[in-house]
């Protein structure tokens, strides 16, 4: 067993079954039209049990969300842009909270500056089908803030890395 610490600072202990049902759903949900009853098919549990753990898991930060993440590439998405702007500090966690409620801004976060190399404390991901379209998408993030950004630049992806959460392995059985 492992014990994490949720948010709300109370001990979770992940029990065997609940690391089951990580690992046989870190790499995604089956592709059934109830993943439900297929895992818990798989694993020997009911429907409701899978979903109580999934909702337990996740009311203790074990669990993010569960949620369809598409393949931009695939849908043609291939301009990717990091806006990166700066916002004086007092304006940014209402700016970013705007920013991040634009429907084509995927991911929206605020960083440190490390002045005087880098002034930017506002970082918000767009894509597109090309850089006019992630420009155009920079441009409305730009009217939104008015004033409150001093500056602004947006830096291209240039290479497709794979991104994974964490990964379990399987714990081998002493023999």
């Amino acid at each position: 067993m492992s014990t994490f610490t949720s948010p709300s600072d109370q001990p979770y202990v992940l029990c065997q079954r609940d690391r089951a049902l990580i690992l046989a759903t870190q790499g995604g949900l089956p592709l059934e039209p109830d993943p439900w009853e297929d895992l818990a098919r798989q694993l020997g549990m009911s429907a409701d049990e899978v979903l109580a753990r999934f909702r337990r898991m996740q009311e203790h930060g074990i669990i993010r969300r569960v949620a369809a993440v598409p393949d931009h590439y695939r849908l043609g998405y291939r301009f990717n842009g990091m806006t990166v702007w700066d916002v004086a500090d007092d304006q940014v966690s209402e700016m970013g909270r705007a920013v991040g409620n634009l429907p084509f801004v995927s991911h929206c976060y605020r960083r440190p500056r490390h002045l005087p190399w880098w002034r930017y404390n506002l970082f918000a991901m767009v894509h597109g089908t090309s850089r006019d379209e992630v420009e155009q998408k920079a441009g409305h993030i730009e009217a939104l803030l008015g004033n409150a950004s001093r500056a602004s630049t947006i830096l291209y992806s240039s290479a497709i890395l794979k991104k994974t959460g964490l990964r379990f392995r399987e714990q081998k059985k002493a023999s």
